[in-house]
């Protein structure tokens, strides 16, 4: 027994026949430990960093709602809604006193009608932009810590604007992004490309239903072309309703505009809230007038007995709707037929029993001004706009608002034409020949029609077909571009006809774009905005375009070139431009 205590034992003696001479191996050691590891050098950082800087936050600005996820989701994680009871501060528990909801009047007294449920304003005059930052700060940042779960760590940001956001509430914005998150860039994208983009479409005729007003955006090859506004959108939709409301209450018909803003605060006076919930929920919008006639089958409708005074009206909806309000004092329920609850969404966006000339350039009804601005764009981008119409917004959603529009604009389309210039003096110079130089054709016309022989199979007796016109004839086919079309799968371009596409909306079409890299329209650097401010932005002219199109692909995606680093202009892109 004592020979073979001093003897190895025999896996040891294997695992030195294996492993060679242990003589230099040293000895393990007796108790835990853990092993060694690779060091990371200093210069390339810490991983959460690199991850950090693949972290593209998507933050979608509108006056109601801010959107804000990571690109490449197919949804916002976030979707904010601004009110009053998000500006209570902490430890105010008002909310749950008995009466505080229905004692609404005396909170809203001394501010314009549904203010808190903004964040900004287009007409910039006398507010405070500094709590328009506090606003953004706190919903961004509880976003960030309860939806999005990240940290302080700087990230990128991409902000989708509207096109007509104005200089000084982006400066606010940048300020509050810049000092408050430290992030070190800012992208800015707009909102009708990205909407064209969304859709799969690099041209589109957007038409925006927003909140303030209704934007119409001709996008040219993902370029803004034109833009055309008129404050027909949701905030005076729900203002109409409210005045529909009220007169429902009195017992008066039909709509009437309160001149006197102290008249939202009477005792028979419904909230802003629930306005807006019976806009949103109850409100439809009508068919075209002409339209009803068109869906009518082909071939002799079927005639029946009636008498020859009595004058048939269109089949409306009567029923009555019961609905409650309960804002007012005291709580009411009243009864409207179906077919009312279209009248406030008429008004507003079309306005049917007033003459085009009786509007502004500020207030052209929804439909006329699409078809106008179809008519101002040059012949090649309306060709292309008009296959590609885009309807997105929040009004957008209300039923039957979009069809109605697309029929009105198709109803324009075919009764007017594409010609700019129209009027009595233009059909009395086309009508009358004395105007006319000598029996000579005009330029308009075309080329001289010139007689063609038709085949004897197509003719009888040897009567000679009617002239044709030239350029109407089809040209002869191409046996070897068909194959090669039919090879490649070639579909030709859809262009000259109206038509409406669906598209994912801007936040979703911004969150592709970032994904794939797609360079954003400006990006303002944090050391720059915060030497120069919004003073520092040049205009895209005189920014030197070939120095910014130096780009390379790196570890975080696309790097500008340092032509562009050295450079200090910079530019806001469109909304900078004048």
């Amino acid at each position: 027994m004592s020979s073979s205590a001093g003897a190895s034992l025999p896996h040891r003696t294997v695992s030195s026949i294996r492993a060679g001479d242990r003589s230099s191996v040293q000895a393990l050691p007796s108790t835990p430990h853990t092993p060694p590891r690779t060091i990371v050098p200093s210069s390339f950082g810490s991983p959460s960093t690199l991850r950090a800087d693949d972290e593209l936050i998507i933050i979608e600005l509108g006056s109601r709602k801010l959107r804000i996820g990571f690109a490449g989701d197919p949804a916002p994680k976030r979707i904010v809604s601004f009110g009053p009871e998000q500006q209570r501060r902490a430890g105010d528990f008002r909310a749950w006193d008995i009466g505080y909801q229905a004692d609404w009047r005396k909170r809203a007294s001394g501010k314009p009608w549904g203010a808190d449920h903004e964040l900004w304003q287009l007409d910039v005059r006398g507010q405070d932009l500094a709590l328009i930052g506090d606003k953004l700060e706190r919903e961004l940042r509880d976003a960030f810590t309860k939806y999005l779960l990240i940290d302080s760590r700087p990230r990128r940001i991409t902000l989708v604007l509207p096109p007509t956001l104005p200089i000084p509430l982006i400066s606010s914005v940048f300020d509050t992004v810049f000092n408050r998150f430290q992030a070190p860039t800012i992208s800015l994208l707009s909102s009708p490309v990205m909407s064209a983009f969304a859709a799969g479409s690099r041209s589109a005729l957007v038409i925006d239903i927003g909140w303030h007003e209704t934007t119409i955006t001709a996008v040219y090859e993902y370029r803004e072309v034109h833009t055309w506004r008129t404050v027909r959108a949701g905030k005076l939709l729900v203002e109409e309703t409210f005045e529909f409301l009220t007169n429902t209450i009195r017992g008066r018909p039909g709509t009437a505009r309160t001149e006197h803003p102290e008249d939202k605060l009477e005792d028979h006076a419904v909230s802003f809230e629930e306005c807006e919930e019976f806009a949103t929920r109850m409100l439809w919008c009508k068919r075209a007038p002409g339209q009803l006639a068109q869906d009518t089958p082909e071939g002799l409708a079927t005639l029946h007995e009636q008498d020859e005074t009595e004058t048939v009206a269109p089949s409306e909806d009567r029923s009555p709707m019961t609905i409650t309000l309960n804002s007012c004092k005291p709580p009411k329920t009243v009864e409207i037929p179906f077919a009312e609850l279209a009248e406030p969404c008429e008004a507003v966006f079309f306005e049917p029993h007033l003459s085009p000339c009786c509007f502004d350039d500020h207030e052209i009804p929804v439909h006329l001004l699409a078809y106008r601005a179809l008519l101002q764009l040059p012949l090649d981008v309306r060709a292309i706009c008009m296959s590609r119409i885009i309807f997105t917004g929040g009004c957008s959603n209300i039923i039957g608002l979009k069809g109605r529009i697309f029929d009105e604009v198709s109803t324009l389309a075919k009764e007017q034409g594409w010609d700019p210039i129209r009027g009595k003096g233009v059909e009395q110079y086309k009508t009358n020949p004395k105007l006319q130089r000598n029996g000579s054709r005009q330029s308009g016309e075309g080329p001289i029609p010139v007689p063609v022989q038709a085949e004897s199979s197509n003719t009888e007796g040897g009567e000679t077909a009617p002239p044709v016109n030239p350029a109407h004839a089809p040209p002869e086919v191409d046996q070897v571009e068909e194959l090669i079309k039919k090879d490649r799968n070639y579909k030709p371009i859809v262009q000259g006809t109206l038509r409406v596409l669906d598209s994912l909306g801007p936040w979703c079409g911004a969150s592709m774009a970032a994904q794939l890299k797609v360079p954003a329209l400006a990006t303002i650097d944090r050391e720059l905005w915060l030497q120069q401010g919004v003073n520092g932005a040049s205009r895209p002219s005189e920014v030197d375009i070939k120095a910014q199109q130096r780009q390379s692909m790196g570890a975080g995606g696309l790097i500008r070139g340092q032509a562009s680093q050295t450079s200090n202009n910079w530019t806001l892109g469109v909304w900078g431009s004048i």
